[in-house]
């Protein structure tokens, strides 16, 4: 069926509105034809009040692009000049340098007439120095001081070293970086419901620099209450699957530990054979307890499978070595835990500035593709380093470190040591994925010297090499395979100055002899006599052992620790060929808590054993003197190096002759805190601590032939040792620098004072790299 539609007629209009149509008309028309004569006069007068830019010019800028520059300017090429769009473009500019951290930068605007009407507009920039950040604020913490919070950010406040650092520089990025680190410290200390609400970056000309206020809402800290794991799929191992589980009912909170959870129960489910699995944390908060009861549900993701990953923006860093860092390959099954593991690897890495890690639809529906964008950045140095300690003296250091050598991502380092004291060379080379698995490989070589005529009136140079094979079994747990083959020469110093050998080689003209010429050992040993026992070492000796070391290590923070635990075990052999015959085992393992806010408890125990077998040269399966360990401030501070120990009391000089032991064990209590009253980014802490600790068993000959024969007496006790003290510890822009003061209140004190232990109650240690 068709239907129409009639036309509405139109009502006539009346004469009234007619006649207004029409006058309306004669207006525009009117108009029209002024307009027309009138332009060319318009023109004319244009010309004559505003020129036409030529171009615009920008000079003086070398920190910011032209083109950021550019693209915020109101004044154009090709455009009438206008004095009030420079005024506001030389505001726009300085905004510029204010939000690239140049607060004080200065721009003049100048116009150069042209010919034809025409000007160039240019704007001189003076940028001046980065400035510094004045202050950070924050509001809105209850929880947690803002000193603290400041204590986790990279950037800084300006103080009294700032001309030592570069940190209280602003940097929009290092503020951004800042703010994440912020919000995962929160999570990572239990207050799930954190958020920060805004910052904000003003720039106080009064003060010559930035003010930064950071508003946050902390929210309750929780607890972990319940842990389960819901398996969703069908033949999953749930009591396997609980294995990876870091997180533990009644703990604070962690958002790092669910991560970790959720990344291992990822992993041990692919490898029953599901490689669709997808962990997932579900968190039931209770405010009323302020707990979270965490499940970790395990179902099946979408089958989706990885079509291609592509690698973008890498001009130096070859591609394996970022696709070696994913668990997934091209045609896996795609896992997102395991794409974020990948994404921070990376990040961890050190060789780019900035890593992103997107998804984009494949070719078909169960097909994605993953897109891998990075930024390269510088990753040599080249580092002079100074320091002083009361074992080493002065000491110098050059050094040139790549840790992404030809951008294989290899660390190769070569350095040389020049001190007072010590010096050598050593280089070291290490390949993080030894034929292509994720094992790590290395070399080092080494020539050292150390004078230590001041503790046992001998000189050592050490020169030799290791092999290292590492294994991470987990994120915390790794095992290395050494082997060493080291060669030690032994020196004893006999001159006019160190007259340590003159027993048995007189200085003529400085030996005092009798009248019949003969030289008496108590003569000889008055100006200093080395042991017997070193007589005998003295020479070269070469040694081949081979070795594990196991390393466990849950530390929060590597340079900085305030909670976890680290510990390490080193078992060597000797004897795989060479002069010494011996089985070795050392430990160490400390563990760090935070007491309170800012004050950090650290417990720490060690030990060593070393048992000789076979022919070490010596008498029968008597160790060298060489192979014993040698203890002091390391051990129990308060004593001297080789303080500690078996000493030589059949000379004169007995108090320098440190024998060394075959067994050693100490522990250690302190607490770090910081300096009430400094601020926090001076670096500066104190501490007090007490030690404890002994080394005992000298098994090295005692009874000697040829030109200086004879027997030699060991004191040998294994007495405890113990201090107490307190530290200054600075964090310097120019490296670690340490003071303890200790008092020893146990000691062994010899027989009449002959062996007693060596003390020395202050020692200093430090560095600086510059």
């Amino acid at each position: 069926m068709m239907s129409t539609t009639t036309p509405r007629r139109k009502k006539p209009a009346s004469t009234a509105v007619i006649a207004i149509s029409a006058l309306m008309a004669g207006l525009t028309a009117a108009e029209s034809a002024f307009a027309q004569q009138a332009a060319p006069r318009n023109r004319r007068v244009s010309a004559t009040q505003g020129p036409i830019v030529n171009r615009v010019v920008i000079e003086g800028n070398k920190r910011v692009e032209k083109a950021l520059i550019e693209d915020q300017l109101q004044a154009r090429a090709r455009a009438p000049y206008n004095q009030a769009a420079v005024d506001a473009d030389v505001q726009r500019i300085l905004e510029i340098y204010q939000r690239s951290g140049r607060g004080l930068a200065q721009v003049t605007p100048r116009v150069v007439d042209l010919p034809n009407g025409t000007v160039d507009v240019v704007y001189t920039v003076v940028e001046g120095d980065k400035t510094g950040v004045k202050e950070i604020r924050f509001v809105g913490n209850s929880q947690v001081s803002s000193s603290r919070l400041r204590g986790v950010m990279q950037t800084t406040e300006t103080n009294l070293l700032s001309f030592l650092k570069s940190t209280d520089v602003y940097d929009p990025d290092r503020l951004a970086n800042d703010l994440e680190l912020i919000r995962r410290y929160y999570l990572k200390n239990g207050y799930a419901d954190f958020r920060i609400v805004s910052s904000d970056v003003q720039f106080d000309p009064n003060a010559g620099g930035y003010v930064v206020t950071i508003a946050v809402e902390e929210g309750e800290q929780y607890r972990i209450g319940n842990v389960a794991v819901d398996p969703r799929l069908p033949g999953v191992d749930a009591e396997a699957v609980r294995r990876g589980i870091t997180t533990s009912a009644g703990s604070v909170y962690n958002a790092e530990a669910v991560e970790r959870t959720v990344q291992n129960l990822t992993a041990n489910v692919a490898r029953q054979g599901n490689p669709f699995a997808l962990v997932r944390p579900v968190g039931a908060r209770d405010p009323s307890t302020r707990t979270v009861s965490l499940t970790y549900v395990v179902e099946e993701a979408p089958r989706i499978y990885i079509e291609r990953i592509n690698v973008r923006g890498n001009s130096r860093t070859r591609d394996y070595v970022i696709r070696r860092e994913f668990e997934l390959g091209e045609g896996d099954a795609y896992n997102q835990v395991l794409i974020d593991r990948a994404e921070r690897r990376l990040n961890n890495l050190g060789y780019f500035k900035r890593v992103r890690i997107s998804n984009e639809p494949g070719s078909s529906a169960d097909r994605v593709v993953v897109n891998v964008d990075v930024e390269d950045q510088s990753t040599g140095s080249f580092s002079i380093s100074g320091g002083y300690s009361t074992a080493d003296g002065f000491i110098g250091e050059v050094s040139v470190t790549e840790t992404n050598f030809l951008g294989r991502g290899q660390f190769v380092r070569l350095a040389g040591q020049l001190g007072q004291r010590s010096n050598g060379v050593d280089f070291s080379f290490t390949e993080p994925y030894f034929l292509g698995y994720r094992m790590s490989a290395g070399i080092d070589l080494f020539s050292k010297f150390s004078d230590q005529t001041r503790y046992s009136r001998y000189e050592n140079r050490m020169t030799g090499g290791t092999l290292r094979l590492g294994l991470p079994f987990t994120e915390e747990f790794t095992v290395t395979a050494r082997y060493s083959l080291y060669q030690q020469e032994i020196e004893i110093p006999n001159d006019a100055e160190r007259p340590y050998n003159d027993c048995s080689f007189p200085i003529p003209g400085f030996t005092d002899a009798n009248r019949d010429g003969v030289v008496t050992r108590a003569e000889c040993e008055a100006n200093g006599e080395a042991s017997r026992a070193i007589k005998q070492a003295q020479g070269e000796t070469l040694t081949s052992l081979a070795g594990l070391t196991f390393n466990y290590n849950t530390l929060d923070s590597t340079r900085n620790p305030r909670n976890g635990f680290y510990a390490e075990v080193k078992t060597d052999f000797a004897g795989l060929g060479g002069d010494s015959h011996y089985f070795r085992v050392t430990g160490d393992a400390r563990y760090y808590h935070e007491i309170i806010e800012d004050v950090v408890g650290i417990a720490r125990v060690q030990g060593g054993h070393i048992m000789g077998f076979g022919d070490n040269g010596v008498n029968g399966g008597d160790l060298r003197i060489v192979d014993h360990f040698f203890m002091g401030p390391s051990l129990v501070r308060g004593f001297a190096p080789n303080g500690i120990g078996p000493r030589d009391i059949s000379t004169a000089d007995s108090r320098a002759n440190a024998l060394g032991g075959t067994t050693y064990f100490g522990a250690s209590l302190e607490v770090q805190f910081p300096i009430f009253g400094l601020p926090r980014d001076l670096g500066l802490k104190g501490a007090v601590f007490a030690d404890a600790g002994t080394l005992y068993g000298y098994e090295g000959p005692t009874v000697f032939t040829g030109v200086d024969g004879g027997t030699i007496r060991v004191l040998d006790s294994d007495k405890i040792r113990s201090s107490v003290g307190a530290s200054l510890l600075w964090a310097s822009p120019l490296g670690p620098i340490r003071f303890d003061y200790a008092i020893a209140l146990s000691k062994e004190e010899g027989i009449n004072g002959v062996g007693a232990d060596r003390t020395q109650a202050f020692r200093f240690s430090g560095g600086t790299r510059f």
